[in-house]
């Protein structure tokens, strides 16, 4: 199956425990993922977080399409204060799978910088639709978190 991987840098006006606060929880990527509307099922087990996700996709602008996709996150809070990781997979109908990390190091007291990973698998077909897609999210989810923990 082809794949592809992405990475998009941030800086937050926030440290890494209160960036790394925000993205454990699921329901904060609601808007933090501009195609993301709905956030459902959440249940923990054995240090990992999953949940049922609804990505609303349009075409041509008149069909909409909700994306039932399962996901898994993980955090790792070890290197706090100066750095943590939150991981985790993504499983979407189509065969499209994803996996991805934020790796959030201090930068100073009061600031981080965020390194935002993905890999895409996709069939042929679909790769570049889907890394299209991701990569407005990555460049969207920057500047939402930047607003959402920077105050900006």
């Amino acid at each position: 199956m082809p794949s592809t991987e992405l990475s998009h840098s941030y800086d937050i006006a926030a440290t890494p425990a209160a960036v790394l606060a925000h993205l454990a929880d699921p329901v904060n990527y609601i808007g933090l993922s501009p195609l993301l509307v709905d956030v459902r099922d959440v249940h923990h087990e054995a240090g990992v977080t999953h949940y049922v996700a609804v990505e609303r996709f349009r075409f041509l602008g008149l069909i909409q399409h909700d994306n039932v996709i399962r996901v898994s996150l993980r955090t790792e809070d070890a290197g706090l204060p100066a750095e943590a990781t939150v991981s985790g997979e993504v499983v979407s109908p189509g065969g499209v799978r994803m996996d991805y990390r934020f790796a959030v190091t201090a930068r100073g007291t009061a600031s981080s910088l965020v390194v935002d990973r993905l890999r895409l698998h996709a069939p042929f077909g679909l790769l570049r639709y889907a890394a299209g897609k991701a990569g407005a999210v990555q460049a969207e989810r920057g500047r939402v978190l930047a607003r959402r923990l920077g105050g900006n």
